[in-house]
């Protein structure tokens, strides 16, 4: 049986389990519950074992059987994650160098222009318990977010974004979406993560932050309306009490690749 047994199956084996051990990170990190995929893990060992190794035709049969339907009911049960799993292969930075090479297009990279007005009027809202969400677009567009909220289309500047979440006005509740080096809307609707590890004074901002930035490969500053304070949340990671040159260094393209690392603590 394992006279064949060479170079190509131990490599075939390894990239399995990398594979499966990827997944787990991705599903024990969105707050699915690990015992489903373990579950799901134990079954395929006992799949492999039954079809492959010991050849029990009688019950490998069965097992096949409850294999192609169970594939249909894992897509449904795991669509979140799935859909996951693919954005951070396609937002692994040599898969993006590949694309750009190919399709031609460069990187989305913000200038001085941009970045200095956005660390400013986060400063200042900071300063003044403004609560504030802003969305910056990479790759992946956020059209569809978009539209849930008012078209502006304005250059960024740092009254504006002051404006636009100063306390009782009609968009200060929504998100920011700038795109392109604009402020593209404001008053955005966006979808809450329901993960349990997150912290319980991280309220609705820092919620939807993290589901946005996990479905999207977005950049997403939050300032705390209680707390005063600023956080970077990417790759559904999250970067909390940062400076004003930390954030400017975030924002800075050539740092932003790297994934930020969590910081729960005060």
């Amino acid at each position: 049986m394992f006279q064949n047994f060479g170079i190509k199956d131990i490599i075939d084996i390894v990239l399995v389990a990398v594979l499966m051990y990827q997944l787990y990170k991705l599903v024990n990190k969105s707050g699915t519950s690990s015992a489903i995929l373990k579950g799901i893990m134990a079954f395929v060992v006992i799949w492999i074992l039954v079809s492959y190794v010991f050849q029990m035709r009688l019950l490998g049969t069965i097992i096949d059987k409850v294999a192609d339907i169970g594939l249909l009911v894992l897509v449904i049960i795991f669509q979140d994650e799935i859909r996951r799993f693919l954005m951070s292969v396609g937002s692994h930075s040599a898969i993006k160098t590949i694309a750009r090479f190919f399709t031609g297009k460069k990187g989305s990279e913000l200038s001085d222009s941009v970045i200095t007005p956005i660390v400013l009027a986060c400063m200042n809202m900071a300063k003044t318990y403004t609560g504030a969400l802003i969305v910056i677009e990479q790759e992946i567009k956020l059209s569809n977010i978009e539209e849930t909220g008012e078209m502006i289309d304005a250059d960024v500047s740092t009254r504006l974004i002051e404006n636009i979440f100063f306390k009782n006005t009609p968009l200060h509740d929504g998100a920011m979406i700038i795109a392109d080096g604009r402020i593209k809307a404001a008053g955005c609707i966006l979808p809450v993560t329901q993960r349990a590890d997150i912290p319980q004074y991280m309220g609705l901002r820092h919620r939807a932050a993290f589901a946005v930035s996990q479905e999207t490969d977005a950049k997403v500053i939050v300032v705390s309306e209680e707390r005063g304070k600023i956080s970077f949340v990417s790759g559904g990671e999250i970067e909390v009490n940062v400076s004003p040159e930390r954030l400017q260094a975030l924002l800075t393209s050539s740092l932003t690749k790297s994934k930020t690392k969590s910081k729960h603590k005060e």
